[in-house]
């Protein structure tokens, strides 16, 4: 078995301005349409702006489906959305955020993720997550680019 903590970053060039990417990345209602483990966005909560504070999610991981709660910070955008968990099943913790930052033509999208398990993972199932996990920069690059 390997470490409960566990962490990821990627980056990706989208063909598409930063705020297009910023828009969609934003748009989690949206998310089960082109994140492929993502079966329900509801918004909870929402800002004095309209912008959605908290977003509960369902979504299949590890052979099961999971319930989580994020709550989101804008206070950095447009170059930074980060978010962190305040309530799911199968994890103690969830942090991450998505950068944006104009670059070749389009935009360079930064992925960070460290999610925090209940119970620890054998190394080749955790290494099956990770990649999982990662692909979903993909995902927001082919939704973002259609």
């Amino acid at each position: 078995m390997t470490d409960v903590v566990d962490s990821g970053s990627d980056s990706i060039i989208v063909a598409a301005p930063l705020e297009a990417c910023v828009a969609v990345a934003c748009d989690f209602e949206r998310y089960p349409e082109w994140a492929r483990d993502v079966k329900q966005a509801s918004v909870r909560e929402r800002g004095a702006d309209g912008r959605p504070t908290v977003v509960e999610y369902r979504a299949s991981a590890l052979g099961r489906s999971t319930h989580f709660t994020l709550r989101y910070d804008y206070s950095q955008l447009p170059s930074r959305l980060s978010w962190s968990m305040i309530d799911g099943d199968i994890m103690r913790s969830i942090s991450g955020s998505y950068g944006f930052r104009a670059a070749d033509g389009g935009t360079r999208v930064e992925y960070d993720l460290s999610i925090e398990l209940v119970l620890p993972l054998p190394g080749f199932v955790k290494r099956r997550a990770e990649m999982r996990i990662l692909s979903s920069l993909k995902e927001l690059k082919a939704r973002i680019e259609s």
